[in-house]
């Protein structure tokens, strides 16, 4: 396994900004700004964090405005515990703070958000990565009847996220173990789970306006590849481009292709 070091600590701001969700209650979200230009606003999956961002930031940012936004997804309660609760968050996030539209990149949960504020509010939303995206077919990591009390079986689903599982860093596994042994997080994460199978976005691809990138890991046993062609045929300005050997998280197993790819897609869109 690999130890995950900071490379942007000298580069980067980093802060926390108060966001409000359907409930009206404050949560407060880590976010970096990285860098000048176009802003980018990367958004992560379940068990994702700022930092998995930084092999694909540290390639870009000498382009964009790169702003990983962090949310305590397993910490939401009620309205906002919830796959739209959280696509409120992330447009108080782009009207309050940043002021303009932005390039979304979404990792797995955090690309159905992105996506549907892409379809709610296509003004915010002038560009679309998504990445292993749940909207169409996922696989939960957390199941409703899974006993999830041994670190031997979140080691092997963290390591499912990768088709090298060498890519695998150790801290995520125990901060995965902490996180789903504990109960009220755990129910967190079903719920979750729950709202992305709840909102099916097939039949609403259609009306999505931004050019969309669908970056997949070819790999990929989360969300298949079948899922990935059909965001590409069903979204009207979609293209698709496929990392090979690599899993559910090409930011981290692949991040030379995924800011190639990013950098590529940005250059299409006009004003890139």
């Amino acid at each position: 396994m690999r130890s995950n070091q900071s490379r942007l600590a000298e580069r980067d701001v980093r802060s926390e900004v108060e966001l409000v969700g359907p409930s009206g209650a404050p949560v407060s979200a880590k976010v970096w700004d990285i860098g000048e230009g176009r802003p980018v606003v990367f958004v992560s999956g379940l068990v994702g964090l700022n930092r998995h961002w930084e092999g694909v930031i540290s390639r870009v940012c000498h382009r964009f405005r790169c702003m990983p936004v962090e949310l305590p997804l397993l910490e939401l309660e009620g309205a906002d515990c919830g796959v739209h609760g959280v696509r409120v968050m992330l447009e108080t996030f782009t009207q309050k703070w940043l002021g303009e539209p932005a390039i979304f990149v979404g990792s797995s949960f955090g690309g159905h958000v992105a996506l549907m504020l892409a379809l709610d509010r296509p003004d915010l939303v002038s560009g679309l990565v998504l990445a292993g995206s749940s909207g169409l077919a996922e696989k939960p990591i957390v199941s409703e009847t899974t006993k999830r009390d041994s670190y031997e079986w979140i080691q092997t689903k963290i390591a499912e996220l990768f088709h090298d599982p060498d890519s695998m860093d150790t801290s995520d596994v125990e901060r995965a173990f902490r996180e789903l042994t504990d109960r009220k997080k755990a129910r967190a994460m079903i719920k979750l789970s729950r709202s992305c199978r709840e909102n099916h976005l097939g039949s609403e691809l259609h009306r999505v306006q931004a050019p969309t990138l669908v970056l997949w890991g070819r790999q990929d046993i989360v969300t298949p590849p079948e899922a990935a062609s059909e965001f590409a045929q069903k979204i009207p300005n979609a293209r698709l481009h496929w990392i090979e050997r690599c899993g559910h998280a090409p930011m981290i197993e692949r991040p030379e292709e995924f800011a190639s790819g990013l950098l590529d897609f940005v250059d299409s869109i006009p004003g890139g």
